[in-house]
């Protein structure tokens, strides 16, 4: 196979993690006969310090031409000014928009030797195995009118969370077409309660529901679902919920998983062209240091395989090895050890 990627380094540590996740896409190429070759380009902050702008329509169009798109992490001190025009986060949702990825798939998966770096105990711990499907395009993140005016003689700020039955559609038959291959259980997360958009979602998810009578389905409250996260997270399988309870609730599970370094994410649309990335961030205060957790870019890049293009043997290869590395006590500092990320890469590399 022959594959175009555009890689989107970032900030940060971007540059760094997603260094290492090519070497290992490269390995990949030449164990497997295949041809990838690729596009880097700037997005982020560092677009903003070379053209003024978080995402250049230049690299929005090499990413839509491309098979596949590999993300590091944008944002950093440098660029939270919260008054300028423009800001790395916006350069990520325009990508987003610009990509029509509109589901993003978090999986959370704990290593029985990892255990120890989770706060959680050991038995609370026991089978976790989920996947989070957030909504990427919708809700407060992007719907419309925004900004801030003066209103009474007090300056006022507004965000509009606002959801189409499409789009909601769309992404709980995802979840439900995922849940077959997995437990068979759909955990829906709103805030029916309260909100009239969340009264839509599950509306909907409910008649996705009946239209899957194979699957398991159970509507849970945003803070339910955020504490038993914590209490008794073994319980979920597929857990679906809208753009920025998603955004909230993944960055609590990887805590389960002892580090945010370790997990991986593929934000997927209609299109075949995919957009992958690890969830954590910029990490500004270690970057150039040589010492990122590298793995979480590491698996996106088999979720990229997987996904994109259709290669689950090599992908599954990835994963294994990243298991059976992790098993072996390779370490980086964020889960208790001391080998650099190119050193982390290495041992990857070498069981693959």
């Amino acid at each position: 196979m022959k594959a175009n990627i555009t890689l989107l380094p970032g900030d940060g540590i971007g540059p760094e993690v997603v260094g290492e996740a090519v070497r290992v896409l490269d390995f990949i190429a030449s164990k497997y006969n295949h041809t990838f070759e690729y596009k880097e380009r700037l997005m982020g902050g560092c677009s903003i310090d070379a053209y003024g702008s978080s995402l250049t329509d230049e690299t929005l169009a090499d990413c839509q031409s491309a098979d596949a798109v590999l993300l590091g992490a944008v944002g950093g001190p440098k660029w939270d000014d919260p008054t300028a025009k423009d800001r790395p986060e916006r350069g990520l949702l325009a990508l987003r928009k610009g990509l029509g990825v509109f589901a993003n798939l978090r999986p959370v998966k704990v290593h029985p030797a990892l255990m120890e770096w989770s706060p959680l105990k050991p038995e609370k711990l026991q089978g976790v195995d989920i996947l989070v499907v957030r909504e990427l395009t919708g809700g407060l993140y992007f719907g419309w009118p925004k900004g801030r005016d003066i209103k009474d003689g007090r300056e006022r700020a507004v965000d509009t969370l606002e959801y189409y039955d499409y789009e909601i559609r769309r992404v709980m038959e995802l979840a439900f077409n995922l849940a077959k291959g997995r437990k068979k259980k759909v955990t829906s997360v709103d805030k029916a309660n309260v909100l009239e958009s969340s009264r839509l979602w599950r509306q909907i998810a409910t008649k996705v529901g009946k239209e899957n009578p194979d699957i398991e389905l159970e509507h849970t409250l945003v803070d339910t679902a955020s504490m038993r996260l914590i209490t008794g997270p073994a319980w979920m399988d597929v857990i679906v919920t809208e753009n920025m309870f998603g955004d909230i609730l993944t960055d609590e599970a990887s805590v389960l998983a002892g580090s945010m370094g370790m997990l991986p994410s593929a934000s997927l649309g209609e299109a075949t062209v995919g957009l992958y990335e690890p969830i954590h961030g910029s990490a500004p205060d270690i970057a150039g240091k040589g010492i990122a957790n590298p793995t979480g870019t590491i698996l996106s890049s088999a979720m990229l395989l997987r996904h994109s293009l259709k290669l689950e043997a090599e992908a599954a290869a990835i994963e294994k090895a990243v298991e059976q590395t992790i098993t072996a006590g390779a370490r980086t500092a964020d889960i208790g050890g001391k080998l650099t990320t190119r050193q982390m890469a290495d041992e990857i590399i070498k069981i693959l």
